[in-house]
């Protein structure tokens, strides 16, 4: 599998609605390979489709060894509410606090076309939630109550 090149800062497929994936196969099993492959080479916990130059809607999610792919992902469910700090791929080193749903239920489907659902809190709801915002064109600082300064905890990874 391969490495992607990052989209980052004003690359204008961050701000596109990706297209919906209608056709699924090995062309398609290799990018999410190759977006797992990013994700790790990053050390991130989430990467969309779009951070790579790809204006679909796919995303990836690895916390700990736990795995997820989805493709034209629906946010089915949303429940609670929780503010955290967030970071992105396509915006190193700029943090800030968001406001995100705490629990929710993700419908989708994987590299093979089958339908699946993820259903996650704490860190697998807020990852789902900020990669689902990237196939809207919507980045995490649209959202953002406040901005970390590097000097912060949380602020300076």
């Amino acid at each position: 599998m391969a490495i992607r090149q990052l989209s980052t800062g004003d690359d204008p497929v961050l701000r596109k609605r990706a297209a919906e994936v209608n056709t699924f196969g090995e062309r398609l099993a290799m990018l999410i390979d190759d977006l797992f492959d990013t994700l790790e080479a990053e050390n991130g916990v989430g990467l969309a489709a779009p951070q790579v130059g790809i204006s679909r809607r796919i995303i990836v999610v690895k916390i700990g060894e736990d795995r997820f792919e989805l493709v034209n992902p629906i946010l089915e469910k949303a429940e609670g509410r929780f503010v955290a700090v967030e970071g992105c791929l396509s915006l190193p080193g700029l943090y800030g606090e968001v406001e995100r749903a705490a629990r929710v239920l993700v419908r989708g489907r994987d590299r093979t076309g089958k339908e699946t659902t993820v259903e996650g809190d704490e860190l697998l709801a807020r990852a789902l939630q900020h990669e689902i915002d990237h196939l809207d064109g919507i980045l995490f600082t649209d959202k953002a109550l406040r901005f970390l300064e590097p000097e912060e905890p949380s602020g300076g990874r």
